[in-house]
């Protein structure tokens, strides 16, 4: 099958094929109760949009080619609107200490205002209850990002857990938020920022931020490129979204962000890992501070128990060798014993089916999975897949 033809036939069976099976639907019908709406909805729906729920939200699967919007990111700019996205400040003198015990990671590794850090948010079983940012502010407040489908679930965990520490748990209001990504996005999105910001925006290393003039930026993303996220007033949004369009920066809708961080090996909450499912067995182990020894984190006592016990399986990327498109919760069959896909799709910059599965720690280099009754040869490799416009693999 040519390219052009597969990439005709992969828009056309976007809600089955996609990575992120599932989590798209079609955008509620007149007369019945829509989903939430961030502030640039109509300026989505008058762009053209297919508006799709998303968790609840009714957001941009793409504006015509969620292809050309995924090189646009690769190769220049892209712009996507993440308000869904839920921002909550910890603020008080135990925040620190609270979030210590909430976190896997360590925020004592925050030395510096600005500082972020990637973590998960564990159950007493040592299941992700979710994956965030954390940023350090000051001393007593830090500001918190995560996904936008495990909102509640989030707010009462992180409620629960600060019993006993002197902290309060404060939902931002009334903000939008903006990602502006690939290797030409930060040249032309910083004509937009605040002159006051600009410059320290401009030296950002990864995952650091700076804020002035009630705008937060942050050099992070979920697209395996450089670029920005942005927290700005709501009222802001509308005007910003049109200057970084003015600028030359590509919107960009759902579609798009699912096969970059596909491409990049980034795990998507729901998927790749979930409440039953640990981060030692989700390609996330790197995220767990296990030092100092005595930081009582929760979830520890089970991750603890779960690495004596031996990990018994590995999180890695697979491409398809034959024809088909790998997805969510497919069979992965290995001489070591099965495992399954987490999520799985066609890669737009390699042309050809990846994925990312946990199979049996004893498992090789080849494997088959299972397609409509089909079992086709697959390759388990070393992710990422692709990252700063590369190609990272060749099969």
């Amino acid at each position: 099958m040519g390219s052009c033809r597969l990439f005709s036939f992969y828009d056309s069976e976007l809600l089955s094929d996609i990575g992120t099976v599932g989590a798209f639907a079609p955008a509620t019908l007149a007369g019945i109760v829509m989903g939430m709406r961030t502030p640039l909805y109509q300026v989505h729906v008058d762009a053209g949009a297919k508006i799709v729920d998303f968790g609840g939200w009714d957001m941009p699967l793409h504006y015509g080619s969620q292809i050309d919007e995924h090189h646009a990111v690769r190769q220049s700019a892209g712009i996507f609107d993440v308000s869904h996205m839920t921002v909550v400040d910890i603020l008080g003198t135990e925040a620190k200490a609270y979030l210590q015990h909430l976190l896997a990671n360590d925020v004592a590794k925050l030395k510096k205002p600005g500082k972020g850090l990637y973590s998960c948010m564990l159950n007493e079983q040592g299941g992700v209850i979710d994956d965030l940012i954390v940023y350090r502010r000051s001393d007593e407040n830090y500001r918190v990002v995560v996904n936008a489908a495990t909102r509640d679930a989030d707010i009462a965990w992180m409620a629960e857990v600060v019993k006993g520490f002197s902290a309060n748990i404060v939902p931002a209001k009334d903000y939008a938020m903006l990602a502006v990504q690939g290797p030409q996005a930060i040249a032309l999105a910083g004509s937009v920022i605040p002159a006051s910001l600009r410059a320290d925006a401009a030296v950002l290393e990864p995952f650091q931020a700076a804020e002035a003039d009630g705008v937060f930026v942050a050099r992070t993303g979920y697209t395996g490129e450089d670029g920005w996220e942005l927290v700005i007033p709501a009222d802001l949004a509308v005007a910003w979204w049109n200057e970084f369009i003015a600028a030359g920066i590509r919107p960009c809708g759902l579609g798009a962000r699912d096969t970059l961080r596909l491409e990049a090996a980034m795990n998507l909450y729901g998927q790749d890992m979930n409440a039953s499912v640990s981060p030692l067995v989700s390609g996330l182990g790197w995220t767990v501070a296990w030092a100092p020894a005595d930081r009582n984190f929760v979830g520890r006592a089970a991750l603890e128990a779960e690495r004596e016990a031996g990990i018994g399986e590995k999180f890695v990327g697979l491409i398809l060798r034959g024809r088909g498109i790998m997805r969510h919760d497919q069979r992965v069959t290995t001489p070591a014993g099965d495992g399954a896909i987490t999520s799985g799709g066609f890669s737009p910059s390699m042309e050809r089916s990846i994925a990312l599965a946990r199979v049996p720690v004893g498992a090789g280099a080849d494997c088959k999975v299972e397609i409509r009754g089909k079992h086709i040869d697959a390759s388990i490799v070393q992710t990422p897949f692709v990252r700063n416009g590369k190609i990272q693999i060749i099969i």
